[in-house]
């Protein structure tokens, strides 16, 4: 069962909005115990979603938004008592976000530009509240297009054969983006994005940012994973091509599955055609999938994503 219900638009980035994310084990009472918390605060609800995956042993969650005048003030109280009277209570996995706060978002991408330019595009005109410090590429191809917006480019030359794991488990080019984005001017990297970026990360690098790396596929997941999917999609005869946004773990595009879109094709769509209309179901996924992180409107069940969008 999922719920929403909207008292008035919410208010990304205004000073005193905030976003409260939990989820426990589903039970009667979670609902009255949070709202009853903030209300006792003086906090204003903006906006609230709720899902159960089963009412009988199952699993709830939350999305709030609300409005608090004095929120950066009051941030450590409410965190500390919230922890202390409702979620230790219901078994919470939770976070408060302050959403003035804009994420700083890396991208990585290879020679392919189409979805890294409509990121770029996307955040330089405000339409995700967003930074983005770095682009990180395993090629040269795509410095000017990147420096034109007033970001900085890094070239990381990644060998067609990994360089072998070091003491950490990552590969030499792997250490020096880890080096690049750790001493990003402005602070730590909330997100990483992989714009087509055409290189696969091991598990020690994804491990350092945890349902943190959001990847575009050029296919309708689980369907044609790995390498070279429009070329199989059109061996095949299929009559719809798509894309999906997911996050990425250890395992190739086995992660859980944020968002997808499809477009029709027919028999007499050339394999150039289908990565030309491909590309645009790529864009729209990937920046679909990106502004709800941005948001915090996804939450992880397992394998699976809740979305709140």
């Amino acid at each position: 069962m999922s719920v929403s219900c909207h008292a008035k638009p919410g208010l990304p980035g205004q000073a005193g909005t905030a976003r409260l994310l939990a989820t426990c084990p589903d039970r009667s009472g979670i609902v009255a115990a949070v709202s009853g918390f903030l209300h006792k605060h003086g906090v204003n609800i903006t906006h609230s979603d709720q899902h159960s995956t089963d009412p009988e042993g199952g699993r709830f969650f939350m999305r709030q938004e609300f409005y608090l005048s004095g929120l950066e003030e009051r941030l450590d109280e409410l965190l500390r008592e919230f922890e202390r009277d409702v979620a230790s209570q219901y078994k919470m996995t939770w976070r408060l976000v302050p959403a003035r706060r804009k994420k700083r978002m890396a991208i990585l991408v290879s020679r392919l530009d189409h979805a890294l330019m409509d990121l770029l595009w996307r955040v330089g005109r405000g339409e995700m509240p967003a930074e983005i410090p770095l682009v990180i590429s395993n090629h040269p191809d795509l410095r000017a297009a990147v420096e034109s917006f007033g970001v900085a480019f890094h070239h990381v030359h990644v060998p067609e054969a990994h360089d072998a794991p070091r003491g950490r488990g990552l590969s030499l080019p792997e250490e020096r983006m880890l080096e690049l984005m750790d001493n990003a001017p402005g602070g730590p990297i909330d997100l990483v994005v992989l714009a087509r970026y055409m290189r696969i990360l091991s598990p020690a690098f994804v491990k350092r940012f945890p349902q943190r790396i959001i990847n575009i596929h050029h296919s309708f997941l689980p369907a044609f994973e790995g390498a070279d999917p429009y070329r199989r999609a059109a061996e095949r005869g299929v009559k719809l091509i798509g894309a999906t946004a997911h996050y990425v773990t250890g395992k190739l595009d086995k992660g859980p599955i944020i968002e997808q879109d499809v477009i029709r094709v027919s028999h007499r769509h050339r394999l150039d055609e289908l990565k030309i209309l491909g590309r645009d179901i790529e864009r729209q996924v990937l920046s679909r999938a990106v502004r709800w992180h941005l948001e915090d409107r996804v939450l992880v069940d397992g394998n699976k994503t809740i979305v709140f969008a």
